[in-house]
C-alpha cells in the first residue's frame, strides 16, 4: 500500500470517527430535547420539593453548591500539585512517577468505590453523616486526578523558552511560575476544570452514599442534599415521574453547557490579556 493509499484511509478513518462522535451527540441531545422539553412546566421549579410538584428547584441549587465547594478544595489542589511536579520537582525523577501512577489509577477507579470510600470516612469516621460537605469532599478526591493531570499536561506545554527569558530578566523561580507560565497554561488548566465540573454535575453513585437524596435547600453544609443527577436518578427509579425525569434531563443538560460556555469565555479573555 502507497503512502498516498494510506493517507486517504487515515482521513477517512479520522472524518468516520468524528461524523459518528457528532451523529451520535446529536442523536442524544435531540432525544432529551424532544422528550424533555414538552414536560417542562412551572411547577418543576417551585421553590420547594413535593410528591405533586416533583420540583427540581432544591437540586438545581444543590448541585451548583456541590459544584462550588468541591472545586474550592480541589482546584487549588491540583494546580497546586501539578506545579510543584513541573516547575520544582526533578523532571524524570522517582517522585513524579509515582506521582502520575498514581493520578492515573485513581482516575480509572469506578466511583462506586469513591463512595464507598467517602461513606466509610467522612460519613461514619469523621461523623459528618449524609451531607453536602461529605459529598463535595468526596467529589473533589475523585476529581483531583483529572485536574492534577491536565495541569501538568498545561504546564509541561509551555515552552522552556518563556522559562528561560524570564529568568534572564532577573525573575525568579516562583514570579516566573505565576507571572509567565501559569497565565500561558490557563486555557489547559480550564479544559481539565470542565472535565471535573462535568463528572462533578453528573455524578450519583458516589453522592447516594455521601449526600444522600434529600429533595431540599440545607440550611447548613452538614445537611442531606440531592443534586440534579441523584434527583433524575431517583424520580426515575420510582417509575412514577418518567416525564419530570426527561425534563429533569433537559435542565441538567442546560446546567452544563452553560458552565462549559461560561469556563471558555473565561479561558478566552484570560489567554487575550496575556497576549
Amino acid at each position: 500500500m502507497t503512502a498516498k493509499i494510506q493517507s486517504k484511509v487515515y482521513r477517512f478513518a479520522v472524518y468516520a470517527g468524528a461524523f459518528f462522535s457528532m451523529a451520535v451527540l446529536l442523536l442524544i441531545v435531540g432525544y432529551i430535547l424532544i422528550k424533555g422539553i414538552p414536560h417542562l412546566t412551572p411547577e418543576l421549579f417551585a421553590w420547594e420539593y413535593n410528591s405533586n410538584n416533583v420540583s427540581m428547584m432544591p437540586s438545581i441549587i444543590n448541585t451548583l453548591l456541590m459544584t462550588m465547594i468541591s472545586l474550592i478544595v480541589c482546584v487549588p489542589l491540583g494546580i497546586g500539585a501539578a506545579i510543584y511536579l513541573t516547575e520544582y520537582a526533578k523532571r524524570g525523577s522517582s517522585l513524579v512517577k509515582i506521582v502520575r501512577m498514581t493520578a492515573e489509577t485513581l482516575s480509572g477507579i469506578p466511583s462506586i468505590i469513591y463512595g464507598l470510600f467517602g461513606s466509610l470516612f467522612f460519613v461514619v469516621a469523621l461523623k459528618m453523616g449524609l451531607s453536602l460537605i461529605s459529598g463535595a469532599l468526596t467529589l473533589s478526591i475523585m476529581v483531583l486526578p483529572t485536574i492534577m493531570r491536565t495541569t501538568e499536561e498545561a504546564l509541561l506545554a509551555v515552552p522552556d523558552s518563556y522559562r528561560e527569558g524570564s529568568f534572564g530578566l532577573g525573575a525568579g523561580r516562583l514570579r516566573t511560575t505565576f507571572k509567565v507560565v501559569l497565565p500561558s497554561a490557563v486555557p489547559g488548566i480550564l479544559s481539565g476544570v470542565i472535565l471535573a465540573v462535568g463528572r462533578i454535575v453528573g455524578e450519583t453513585a458516589a453522592l447516594i452514599y455521601t449526600a444522600g437524596t434529600v429533595a431540599k435547600v440545607p440550611d447548613s453544609v452538614l445537611d442531606s442534599t440531592r443534586t440534579l443527577a441523584v434527583h433524575m436518578y431517583t424520580i426515575s427509579s420510582e417509575g412514577l415521574y418518567i416525564n419530570q425525569s426527561y425534563a429533569t434531563a433537559v435542565v441538567l443538560l442546560v446546567v452544563v453547557l452553560g458552565i462549559n460556555g461560561l469556563s471558555s469565555f473565561i479561558a478566552k479573555r484570560i489567554g487575550r490579556s496575556h497576549t
